[in-house]
């Protein structure tokens, strides 16, 4: 136990934490992997099969020296590290994912190189670092275990000629082999003469691994380590010291370097150096991004970045373990200061690959086999998957997701960065290997100059691959693979044993320098590229995010206050944060600002009040400080504007000057306090290591002294701070349970696999899921309802259409998770599209089952409907399919089911459908595991509850994002029949207006009184032109209202109307120009009569005209304060509608001429005290007082003394113009209608508060009004004037439908 505290005294520290040895434990022989055997039942699981009949771990189509078998931790020193607890199961899988593997002389034997990492639960993260070879075998029970094997493959498959021509099973071509890549002779050594094994002939070797685990990624120099340690076991000759000396040096005396310096430690041949990042500097990453990039192109590199920031499932694939690391480390590396918040395993053993079903973000890794199609690899789900082919330098991306901003400009400087490194930015690496006869993607067929020039080329490639080739031979590289001369050239030069070191100045900067290694050269060369490129990335953001801090909200007085509620508080102000955006950026960020790492970049920030800043936050804010000093960011505020990274050349130098100036030098391996004659060297075998004095770190060592007296210095000042704040266990335990989802699955647990685990792990996705679904069904509530009030008058609007298509898409997404959660066998990008088509498939055929035996009474009652007003469209899911499957625009089945999701959120169906399409229970089973949200009935409830509470605001994101389908449309228009006058002679005509165009003149049929018509999207609709051509004896129209309907949507508008058409009735008008609202869903079904629709449900004309033309003045009469508060409301309306963002403001027709519109308003300021109704004559209307007081300025002796003022004139004159015009026009609109659009001209062309004057002046007035009348008195209409002012400053446009005919 002394041992083990001796240890870890000084562990956080220690560059390693552990050396570990796997392989094959020679006493319990040969074993079938059990991951491999628990995969295969977990694949037939999948296909539906009967797991039980799936392999046993024992597989006879394939010849056992393609089989996999178990290994093990053979030893790990020391025995435990207190903080970083030895998990043996887990490191035994990642280090060796696919088993063991045998080969015999005749294979290919080429170690390889592998890292892995460990992600704990509180997200900490441990990595490392294997070295695998193959170590002859020299027990003979395991020789003749292998032969017995063989001679039972052969015996099953006696056809088979060679091993390399077993068909392979699923388990082989997801989670087996680097090991047939490895080598191009590969293929043609395992031919029949040298395949199988024969113990009299062949030798047997199985692989064996060697580990570092450390708590940074220092991967190079581990790498350099181990490969040492191996050319130690092969040499010739011994190494100096014993190998204990070594391994014991890197575990207890070579510290992690300090931040800011560099180390220098000895390995058994050459020394090491590493060196760590400054406080102020990007943090620690050794994995080379440069070949990141010319794995996969600047281009995919910046999309998959792209779709990493929007937390979407990212899947990577290749046959190498170490280029599924490097892309992976790479990729999380670029989002400084964030951090990923989910799943995140970049080599996924293959007993793992159930957790491709999970429904939530993840970035994995999965390893291909040579010659695997991708189009068999069957992934749950794609609805939201990014796919990245590594090998064959491809990416296949989501649907329909925002670009990072500038992305052009950012791919230049990037291309840029990479070329002064002599890196290609197109990308497309030597592949893994290149077959003889074949060439894969990205690579030039080599096939010509001679098999010579072939083998150098395949030199060169073989050492791209294992990443010992820099820029320059990269480039070398690429113009061999192109050029035939160049081919022969380079073979001539491999003959007279020139290096190709030599070619390094063909993209580079010179020679190695300072009598520095080729290899030390190369590092350091990586290092300084992957410091460049992350720094441009690093300056996007410190760019974008300049001022985020004025937009945190810090709303708790404490920590625990905070902590307690994490989930009710608003911690950054979205709305607010947008609005100060460019107008470009606003797509990409909308959808940034919801996810998780940057809630969780944002609780960080709240939380550093409180305690120290977490170091990536730490960095980044010293960033933006460093920029507002500078002033860089003031002058470019909401500028779209590229600027580049300023200090790509300091942050190169500042690694330079740390590789070049050693800091500090470790102690030298020596000589151990050991045993004589154990661990005796034997060439070619990696010797039995003595534990004792690996389990034990040195007790005089002055920097393991200095690191206890920090610990205890620290563990001072925790006791004292610890009665101060919050205790850890709890404060863990709240943030577990604050960070939304996927926290606490951000890592797979290794090391238990039972099914019961595996239930357990997919029951947390369906409470995941459940909890998912709350959160964004409120966000979408709260946000939306929160808009509506605004429109209503209360508060700040806190909600633009970008934010809520935002919240559409991501709840989108939230269902295609759902829908593919569970799944029994996957078919078509979109698992809830899939769903939906069986259930059409099924309710289709009971629907013709139902027509061929005959039901009565359906028609009739459709038509008794539709005699009364708007027939009921029934609620189908089929329907709405069938609505969508006719849209030519959407290619995708994962459009098809986002666009079924819209059309079903704004009828308000969505939670109705879905409860439908699960309601038939046999076809969910027969779809899904028992394990999968959609069979877990309670959650399943919950569920759709959650839903449904979407159904209580108005949502548009059908209408609003498919603007260019053909909708058909039904219009019916419904006369009041009180007064028997539905039957009339002439005939009607209809044109729809709305805010996305018009329908165009449509007749209807006599007496039909109801039409429909197909025409492009007409978006909210707005009015109507109702009118008739006056002909026959009986053209007098008395219309209660129009209503019409979005056969697509259900959406139903009335336009109410209450008045005459006709000539010589009411104001004798044959057209009227209606202004519609949106009908209530489910309305009774007599709407149309317009008795039982309340006053508020009326337009403004229709209270207004039945009081003036009433012969008893029946109707209501507002007071003058009211006709005043009237008109403040509705011009405070207009100034309301042009402060919104011009994508948000919806229709000025309805405030300008609406029921509380501006011309119902000035129309009611006119009637006050006005003389309308005469007994035995015609009543008189304020557009006859118009037309008497125009008339009156236009006889000529008036006109001289007019004109006295010029200006008074000019008014005068456009008065008259505007009046003439109107009048002219060749629309029979009637009193009201001209006067109705001389109010919206004169608000237009800004002339009304000119024009009052004159009209309040003229002798017509008193002839016309009353004493009492408000436009009689002066100080009111000096009032009037003065709000009508502030209609100046905003551009009034008119809508087509009102100034059609209208020459200005």
């Amino acid at each position: 136990m002394s041992g083990t505290n001796a240890a870890s005294g000084a562990a956080p520290c220690r560059f390693a934490h552990y050396f570990v040895i796997c392989g094959i434990d020679t006493e319990t022989g040969l074993e079938p992997d059990e991951l491999a055997a628990l995969y295969q039942w977990l694949e037939a699981d999948r296909q539906g099969k009967d797991p039980d009949t799936a392999a046993t771990g024992e597989n006879f189509e394939q010849s056992p020296l393609k089989r996999t078998f178990k290994s093990k931790v053979l030893a790990h020193y020391p025995e435990n590290v207190e903080w970083n607890p030895f998990d043996q199961d887990a490191v035994n899988m990642l280090c060796m994912p696919k088993g063991l593997s045998f080969r015999t002389q005749a294979d290919s034997r080429e170690p390889q190189f592998h890292s892995f990492l460990i992600t704990r639960e509180d997200g900490s993260r441990t990595y490392g670092f294997v070295h695998t070879f193959y170590e002859e075998v020299t027990s003979p029970q395991i020789c003749s275990a292998m032969q017995t094997l063989y001679q039972m493959y052969q015996a099953e498959n006696p056809s088979s000629a060679s091993p390399s021509s077993s068909s392979s099973s699923s388990m082989d071509s997801l989670a087996s082999s680097l090991d047939e890549a490895d080598s191009p002779s590969s293929s043609s050594c395992r031919s029949a003469a040298c395949g199988g094994y024969d113990a009299s002939r062949d030798t047997l070797f199985v692989s064996k691994a060697l580990c570092l685990i450390t708590p940074m990624p220092f991967m190079h120099a581990c790498r350099r380590f181990l490969s040492q340690v191996h050319r130690a076991v092969t040499a010739a000759s011994p190494p100096p010291l014993p190998l204990e000396s070594y391994v014991h040096n890197i575990l207890y005396e070579v510290p992690l370097p300090p931040p800011g310096r560099s180390l220098k430690f000895h390995g058994v041949y050459e020394p090491i150096v590493c060196q760590r990042p400054g406080p102020g500097e990007l943090p620690l990453a050794d994995f080379p991004l440069g070949q990141t990039f010319t794995l996969l192109g600047v281009e995919n590199l910046v999309h998959l970045f792209n779709c990493t920031l929007l937390e979407m499932q990212i899947l990577l694939y290749s046959q190498d373990y170490q280029r599924l690391m490097t892309v992976a480390e790479g990729i999380t590396t670029l989002l400084f200061p964030f951090q990923w918040q989910h799943v995140y395993v970049p080599i996924l053993p293959a007993s793992l690959l159930h957790f491709l079903d999970a429904p939530v973000p993840y970035l994995m890794g999965l390893q291909s086999k040579e010659g695997t199609d991708r189009s068999k690899l069957e992934l749950p789900q794609e609805a939201n998957l990014c796919f990245v082919d590594i090998d064959n330098h491809c990416i296949e991306l989501p649907e329909d997701f925002p670009q990072f901003p500038n992305k052009p400009e950012l791919i230049q400087e990037l291309s840029e960065v990479l070329l002064r490194y002599g890196i290609s930015p197109v990308g497309g690496a030597p592949p893994t290997s290149v077959p003889t006869s074949t060439t894969t993607p990205g690579s030039v067929s080599t096939r010509h100059p001679g098999l010579k020039s072939q083998q150098a080329l395949r030199e060169l490639e073989d050492d791209g691959r294992n990443g010992n080739l820099g820029g320059e031979q990269l480039a070398v590289l690429e113009l061999l693979q192109g050029n035939a001369t160049l081919e022969r050239l380079q073979a001539l030069a491999k003959r007279t044993g020139v290096r190709v070191e030599a070619l390094r100045g063909v993209g580079g900067e010179g020679e190695a320098q300072g009598g520095r290694t080729a290899v030390e050269e190369e590092e350091l060369r990586n290092a300084k590229l992957n410091v460049q490129l992350r720094e441009v990335f690093a300056s996007r953001f410190t760019m974008m995010f300049a001022d985020y801090e004025a937009f945190v909200i810090h709303s708790a007085p404490d920590l625990e206050s905070w902590l307690t509620n994490r989930e009710q508080m608003h911690n950054f102000d979205k709305a607010s944060f947008l609005s100060d955006q460019p107008e470009p950026y606003l797509p990409f960020l909308s959808h940034f600002i919801e996810t998780q790492m940057f809630a969780t970049f944002i609780d960080n920030k709240i939380m550093s009040q409180w305690e120290e800043k977490e170091p990536l936050l730490r960095v980044f804010d010293g960033r933006i400080d460093k920029a507002r000093l500078y002033n860089v960011r003031a002058p470019s505020l909401r500028s779209s504007n590229y600027q580049r990274c300023t200090i790509l050349k300091e942050s190169a130098q500042a690694i330079e000057q740390r590789l070049l100036k050693i800091d500090h030098t470790a102690i030298h391996p020596h000589l151990l306090d050991m045993k004589i004659g154990q661990g005796k060297y034997e060439q070619g075998f990696f010797p039995k290591l003595q534990s004792d004095v690996l389990s034990v770190g040195p007790t005089n060592n002055k920097w393991s002294n200095r690191t206890a007296t920090a610990q205890r210095r620290k563990d001072r000042h925790r006791q004292q701070t610890e009665h101060l704040t919050l205790d850890n266990d709890l404060k863990e335990k709240y943030m577990q349970e604050a960070r939304i989802l996927g926290k606490n699955l951000r890592q797979p647990k290794l090391s238990d696999l039972s099914p019961a685990v595996i239930a357990q792990t997919n029951w947390k996705f369906v409470e995941g899921l459940l909890k998912e679904c709350r959160m964004k069904t409120k966000r979408m509530l709260v946000e939306k309802m929160g808009r509506e009030a605004v429109e209503l008058g209360h508060g700040e609007a806190n909600i633009t259409g970008l934010e809520e298509n935002t919240l559409i898409a991501s709840l989108c997404d939230l269902l295609e998770r759902i829908w593919s959660h569970g799944l029994q066998v996957k078919q078509g990008k979109s698992a809830l599209w899939s769903h939906l088509l069986h259930y059409q498939a099924r309710e289709e055929k009971l629907e013709q089952q139902q027509a061929e035996s005959p039901v009565s009474s359906g028609p009739e009652r459709r038509k008794s409907e539709s005699s009364i007003g708007m027939p009921s469209l029934r609620a189908s899911v089929i329907q709405d399919m069938r609505h969508i499957q006719s849209m030519g625009e959407i290619k995708t089945d994962v459009g098809r089911a986002r666009a079924w999701i819209r059309l079903s959120l704004e009828k308000k169906l969505l939670s109705q459908h879905l409860k439908r399409l699960l309601s038939r229970q046999a076809l969910t089973k027969k779809l899904y595991k028992r394990y999968a949200f959609l069979r877990c009935e309670e959650e399943k409830e919950q569920f759709l509850f959650h839903l449904l509470s979407l159904n209580t605001v108005d949502y548009f994101c059908f209408t609003s994002v498919f603007t260019t389908i053909m909708i058909p449309y039904r219009a019916v228009i419904i006369p009041i029949k009180k007064l028997s006058n539905a039957m009339t002679t002439s005939n009607p005509w209809v044109c729809v207006s709305g805010e996305l165009g018009d329908s165009g003149v449509r007749q209807i049929t006599k007496n039909v009184l109801e039409m429909t018509f197909d025409c492009q999207n007409l978006g909210k609709l707005t009015t109507v032109q109702l009118g008739h051509d006056n002909s026959g004896l009986l053209a007098k129209w008395l219309v209660d209202c129009v209503m019409v309907r979005n056969e697509i949507t259900g959406h139903t508008y009335k336009f109410p109307c209450g008045r005459w058409l006709g000539k010589g009735v009411d104001d004798g008008s044959l057209e009227r120009v209606l202004i519609g609202e949106l009908a209530l869903p489910n309305a009774d079904e007599d709407s149309g009569r317009g008795c039982r629709t309340p006053d508020m449900q009326h337009s403004p004309g229709q209270t207004r005209r039945v009081s003036i033309t009433s012969m008893g003045g029946r109707g209501y009469k507002p007071t003058s304060a009211q006709i005043q508060e009237a008109i403040g409301e509705a011009v405070n309306s207009i100034c309301k509608h042009f402060h919104k963002p011009e994508k948000e403001r919806g229709s000025l027709t309805i405030l300008l001429c609406g029921e509380v519109g501006l011309v119902g308003a000035l129309e009611q300021f006119f009637h006050n005290g006005f003389k309308s109704a005469r007994l035995f004559q015609k009543t008189v209307f304020v557009w006859d007082f118009v037309e008497k007081a125009v008339a009156y300025m236009e006889s000529a002796d008036q006109m001289g003394d007019m004109q006295e003022t010029a200006p008074l004139g000019l008014t005068c004159v456009s008065l008259c113009h505007y009046v003439s015009a109107i009048n002219s026009s060749p629309r029979n609109i009637g009193k009201d209608g001209k006067f109705q659009l001389l109010v919206c001209l004169g608000a237009r062309d800004r002339l009304l508060i000119q024009w009052l004057p004159l009209l309040v002046e003229c002798p017509v007035i008193q002839r016309m009004y009353e004493e009492s009348a408000l436009l009689r008195d002066r100080t009111t209409v000096n009032d009037l004037i003065a709000v009508l002012q502030t209609l100046h400053d905003f551009p009034i446009t008119l809508e087509a439908s009102l100034v059609k005919g209208i020459d200005l």
